[in-house]
Order: C-alpha cells, then structure tokens, then sequence
C-alpha cells in the first residue's frame, strides 16, 4: 500500500483522472482537489454543503453527489460526522467544468421532494446516471434515503426505489449494465434490483421497503459506506467499523477480505493501465492511499 496524499479533510468520492491523477472531494473543507502523481494538490473547486460521491461525466465534466453537510468532531488522529450541519437547506446534485471552474446544480430536488444527501453516483450507458441518497440524519430522527435515476443533462429525474431506512450509501452497474447494486450503511446489507430501463427497475413484493433482493447481509457490526464493481462482476464494498474492503460475488458469497489500516476506508475506485490498482480513501485519518488489486476494476463510462 502506498500513501498517496495526507492531511485530507475526510475525503472520499475519488476519481482516476484520463492523466492518471486522482480527483477526490474533501467533505468537511468543501472542496474537489485533484492530486498528481508527485502527491500535488490541487484546488479544482470550492462549493458549500458537503461534496460527497463523484463521478467523470460527459464532455469530461465532474458530477457531484452534495450532501448538504455535516455537523463535525475532530480528536487527534480522527475527523468524522456526527450530524446535520446547522446550515443545511439540502442535497443537490452538482457539475463542475473543469476548464472554466463553472459550478452548477443539476438537480435539488424530485418531483414535489428535496433531496436530502446524495451521495453516491454510477453512470449507465444510455446518458444518464444512477445515484443514492443517504437521506440525514440528527439527534433524535433521520429522514430516509432512497435510489434515484437523472439524466445527465438535467431533463429528467425519477426516485426508482423508495425508502432505503439504513441509508442508501454505495451504488454500481454490473459490467452488463443490467443489474444495480446499493450498499445500505446502517444494516450492513448489500442489495440489488434488475435494470429494466432508464430510471426503471424490477421490484421484489412485500414485505420488501424498497424492492430490492439481498444479496448479502454482513456479518457482525458492520456498517457499508462506497463500492466499486470488479470486471467479473464482484462487488468490493468499504466496510466500515471492520476497517476493511470486502468483495461479494453476485451470488452472494464474500470471496475476498482486505483489511485496511484504519476502520473508516470510505470509498474504492480502480485505475491504472490495467485496471488492477484500488485507490481508497481513508476518511478519518486524511489519506488517500493505492495498492495492487488482485482483479481488474470496471472500466467506467466516460472514464
């Protein structure tokens, strides 16, 4: 494993850049910064609220997943959130051009409803994109999360699966693009719907919430933030509390462990010529850090 970047203010949402530099958000500073080969930071934008997930769109334009921010808490070593911010008005959906250094936002919100905290984003092959809201969360309730499709040009916008109670956290596509994958962060669970078109798919009958089929429940005290699909289809989730990256076969079975050096690894995404290096973030120390994978990542549309 090779640190790549430190002194981060929890970054997660990273991206492999077509130079091979890495674009992450820093949720608590508000800002996406890219960073170099040589460990350069750079400063691509500045935005409130809390940049969350993101992902590389049409035209080369970043897509960002805005929470709407945290309340925070910081002791030696450690940054993490423990709430809404006290300026929250909402979750949005952002695209930043990186040339110009334009800021706009795409969505707010769904019809008649706000979103709360997207936070993860997958683009499909038909110009649009998938992505989840985590919903927020305070002292004594939370607002649920759900699964929403949008086109990529701001047309359309449809929530597709509704609620998600444990927070709707991690998202990704199967290589085939037929099948959705959602990480639900409070139950440790891992589901998955069939795409049967934009913004439309398969439901499971009560008593399902949402529709979804598990695919996995997690053992022990785990909660699930961020995942990336592997080539073969495996879904590799950060795992939280655990302080790992766990691999799940579509069928289910976890087929591989990698501990992480800290319990908050946040998010994964594959690069490299090859597809065979995970960048991860590792959220409450700062860092972001690179290693060998032992299967070649997804290569991802627009990537």
């Amino acid at each position: 494993m090779q640190e790549l970047s430190n002194g981060l203010r929890f970054p997660e949402g990273p991206v492999v850049m077509p130079d091979g530099a890495v674009a992450l958000v820093e949720i608590e500073a508000g800002r996406i910064t890219q960073i170099a080969a040589d460990g350069t930071k750079t400063t691509l934008a500045r935005l409130k609220g809390g940049p969350n997930g993101m992902a590389l769109g049409p035209d080369g334009k970043l897509f960002i997943c805005n929470n709407g921010g945290f309340i925070w808490h910081e002791e030696p070593g450690m940054l993490r959130p423990i709430g809404q911010a006290t300026d929250y008005t909402g979750g949005r959906i952002e695209v930043l051009d990186i040339p110009t250094g334009t800021l706009t936002v795409l969505y707010d919100c769904c019809g008649d409803h706000r979103l709360k905290g997207p936070n993860d984003i997958v683009f499909d092959p038909n110009g649009g994109f998938w992505f989840s809201d985590l919903g927020k969360f305070r002292a004594r309730d939370r607002d649920h999360g759900g699964v929403y499709w949008a086109a990529s040009d701001g047309s359309r916008i449809v929530e597709a699966a509704f609620p998600v109670p444990g927070g709707a956290n991690g998202i990704g596509l199967s290589p085939d693009g037929r099948v959705l994958y959602v990480a639900e962060t409070e139950t440790g669970r891992l589901w998955a719907w069939d795409v049967e078109g934009p913004g439309k798919l398969k439901k499971a009958p009560w008593p399902s919430s949402h529709g979804g089929r598990l695919v996995c429940q997690f053992p022990g005290f785990r909660r699930l933030d961020s995942l990336a699909v592997a080539a073969s289809g495996n879904i590799v989730v950060a795992t939280l509390v655990s302080g790992e990256i766990t691999t799940v076969s579509p069928a289910g079975d976890i087929v591989h462990v990698e501990k992480m050096p800290e319990l908050m690894p946040t998010n994964i995404c594959f690069g490299g010529a090859d597809m065979r290096t995970a960048y991860i973030t590792l959220s409450t120390s700062g860092r972001l850090v690179a290693m060998p994978w032992h299967e070649p990542g997804y290569r991802l549309p627009h990537s």
